[in-house]
């Protein structure tokens, strides 16, 4: 495999991610599963995380296959099979995604029960969760062969960053911080730039901590670690 001069890519932010989403897959089951009423409020915190959710994972799957995916097929012909398989989970995943922002969003204005969302949860986990731990097992590290780190904190930047706001951006940064160790947390913030880390992580960080707040508080939920793939086997 051809390799331009630099480091190898430091492919563990993907990894992070994913495990943010999983942790949040399963506080949704922990506050629906447990027993008591559900105060409107929490409901509709939840539906409305649901739907951005799954925007967010929408607009990562755009940013792999537009630009990820189709410079490490250029470079990687030999991937082209695995690739081929990552296509193919991103259009299995589609209809659940779809499925759980229509419920997401009926959840969340008191018309869907927790029953429709938790089994919208189980369809959606079902494509997902492999796909997932493939990325990262066997996808990912084909990305750190071809790419060095500089290549691809540039990919980064365009597939997964331009296209977002400021302020999509905080709530994501705060959302994949949630109950991170330390080290995950220094990994993450060293890549942002001093003086935009200071302002995301000191006076952007408060819609994501109202709707954790009204979410999760006063549940386990509340305390749940990212999920790492390797915890799943």
């Amino acid at each position: 495999m051809s390799r331009e001069t630099g480091g190898p890519a430091d492919i563990r932010d993907m990894g992070i991610v994913h495990s943010a989403l999983r942790r949040d897959l399963r506080r949704v089951r922990m506050v629906l599963t447990a027993d008591g009423e559900i105060a409107q409020e929490r409901r509709r915190a939840i539906g409305e995380h649901l739907v951005w959710l799954m925007h967010s994972l929408h607009v990562h799957h755009t940013g792999e296959d537009t630009h990820l995916w189709p410079e490490i097929r250029r470079r990687e012909p030999s991937a082209g099979a695995l690739l081929d398989v990552m296509d193919a989970d991103h259009k299995r995943i589609a209809g659940p995604i779809g499925g759980i922002e229509k419920v997401g969003t009926a959840y969340a204005a008191g018309s869907a029960d927790a029953a429709e969302v938790l089994a919208a949860v189980d369809q959606l986990e079902a494509a997902l969760l492999p796909h997932l731990a493939r990325e990262e097992q066997q996808m990912m590290p084909v990305v750190a062969q071809v790419l060095t780190d500089t290549e691809y904190e540039e990919l980064g930047e365009r597939a997964f960053i331009k296209p977002k706001s400021f302020s999509d951006l905080a709530m994501e940064g705060h959302w994949v911080l949630d109950n991170a160790t330390p080290e995950v947390r220094e990994l993450m913030v060293s890549k942002i730039p001093a003086v935009p880390r200071w302002i995301l992580l000191n006076l952007l960080g408060g819609p994501y901590q109202r709707r954790r707040k009204a979410a999760w508080e006063g549940t386990p939920a509340a305390d749940l670690a990212p999920v790492p793939a390797e915890s799943l086997s």
